[in-house]
Formats: structure tokens, sequence, C-alpha cells
């Protein structure tokens, strides 16, 4: 049974850091592709960043590139990403999600392409 469990998420002050971090199980993480998507109320889906969990080949949001890093630890079968000078657009539910590989290296931020998503976890930028 495939299953991801986001953690990490929070309140933090602007400026502030977070680790979010996906836990996945019942399937081979090489296989996948694992994106982050975030969604704040009132707005769309918005694709956050991505990781080809075999090669290590990554993507980000302009929103967030040089502020966001994503990283895997396979043997853990776990994806993080870590945010860093929060600002309060930020503020959302971020769901990590998997896609499996059609191509043999691939980093994709479109949710309609992933098969399986977490629950989400809140974050909250504010003073």
């Amino acid at each position: 049974q495939v299953q991801l469990v986001e953690s990490g998420g929070g309140l933090v002050q602007p400026g502030g850091s977070l680790r979010l971090s996906c836990a996945a199980s019942g399937f081979g993480l090489n296989d996948y592709v694992i994106g982050w998507f975030r969604q704040a109320p009132g707005k769309e889906r918005e694709g956050v960043s991505c990781v080809d969990t075999r090669y290590g080949i990554t993507d980000y949001a302009d929103s967030v590139k040089g502020r966001f890093t994503i990283s895997r630890d396979n043997a853990k079968s776990t994806v993080y990403l870590q945010m860093s000078s929060l600002k309060p657009e930020d503020t959302a539910i971020y769901y990590c999600a998997a896609k499996r590989k059609l191509l043999p290296s691939e980093c994709v931020l479109f949710g309609s392409q992933y098969d399986y998503w977490g629950q989400g976890t809140q974050v909250t930028v504010s003073s």
C-alpha cells in the first residue's frame, strides 16, 4: 500500500526556517519522482519543488528558488524540503506527492501528473 506522510509544518516568523519531511512507504523510491506542492486558501495548488530520487535531479518554482532546498535519503525513503527566509506568502498546506517515472530521469512540477499524495502539513509564516 503506497503511503506518503508529511511532517514538520508549524508556525514560524518571517525570515525563519522549517524543514518538512515526506516519509514514503509501499513502493520503491528510485522509480519515482517526489514533488512538493502547496495550496493557500483561495489559491490554486502550486508546484514548489521536485526531485528524481535516483539521480538527484531537482527543480524549483521561481517563487522559492534560492530559499528552498529539496533533498532525499533513499535509505530512509524520505524526502525533505528545507525552507529558509520564509515569507508570509509561503503560508499554505504543503503536500508531497509521488509520480512513477516514465523517463530514465525526470522532475516535473505539474500536480496532475502525480499518482499518490500525502495528507498535507500546515505551514504558517506570521509574526
